[in-house]
């Protein structure tokens, strides 16, 4: 009775989570991407939180493959790289090879780059702000981080010790690149994790110009699009 009651209780859960994403795509959008920055640190170690893990991960992935349903064609480039990134992270669970686990995160930065291009898309033709133009301006600063995040995930997969740690403190590894990524997005580089590959420091310093470019660009296009409420 209370694995049925259990069962129920998932499916409610799913489909109150599936309308509300339908409803609501750019708030849910940006808590799906917040939730897996907040839980990768929790779950990036041991085979039962990675396995956790990595369902957490295709979560934002859902949500901007509904979301991206609403913009014109936008769609099938989306469900094209979702899907080759589910069956790679699926042979990747079966075959331990450099080679396919780098191409599953290439991947993943190729869906985000999408979504995240779609987004601004999106936001520079509005005409008016509102709350949902905000979420969706703060999701696509993220989604760059995370974009960089993939990318530095395939470069340290395929050609180790592009990327050292400079610290004694110890976590795991795509953790450690999560950190970097988002430290370097902010331009903050603490130092304690640094690129010494040519091209990897190269493509680090690209983070951070985007950074600070989406910054001054998007509150310009915001600014830009406001429009006060006029009192009657």
């Amino acid at each position: 009775m209370f694995w049925f009651g259990s069962v129920w209780f998932a499916d409610r859960s799913t489909d109150f989570m599936l309308k509300e994403a339908k409803e609501r795509p750019d708030l849910w959008l940006l808590l799906s991407i917040l939730c897996v920055i907040m839980l990768y640190p929790a779950l990036d170690h041991g085979t039962f939180r990675r396995l956790i893990m990595g369902a957490v991960m295709f979560l934002p992935i859902i949500v901007a493959t509904i979301r991206l349903s609403k913009l014109k064609g936008w769609l099938w480039p989306s469900v094209g790289l979702m899907l080759a990134s589910v069956v790679l992270t699926g042979l990747g669970m079966f075959i331990q090879a450099a080679a396919l686990l780098g191409a599953k995160w290439f991947v993943l930065a190729a869906f985000f780059a999408v979504t995240a291009a779609a987004l601004f898309s999106y936001l520079r033709t509005a005409t008016s702000i509102s709350s949902d133009h905000l979420y969706t301006a703060v999701s696509i600063y993220l989604l760059i981080g995370i974009i960089w995040f993939a990318m530095y995930n395939a470069i340290d997969i395929l050609t180790p010790g592009s990327i050292v740690r400079n610290s004694s403190v110890m976590t795991d590894r795509s953790t450690e690149l999560l950190y970097f990524s988002l430290i370097t997005l902010s331009t903050v580089g603490y130092g304690d994790v640094v690129p010494v590959n040519p091209e990897v420091r190269m493509l680090a310093a690209l983070e951070g110009i985007i950074g600070v470019l989406y910054v001054a660009i998007m509150v310009a296009l915001l600014v830009s699009s406001y429009k006060r409420p006029i009192d009657v």
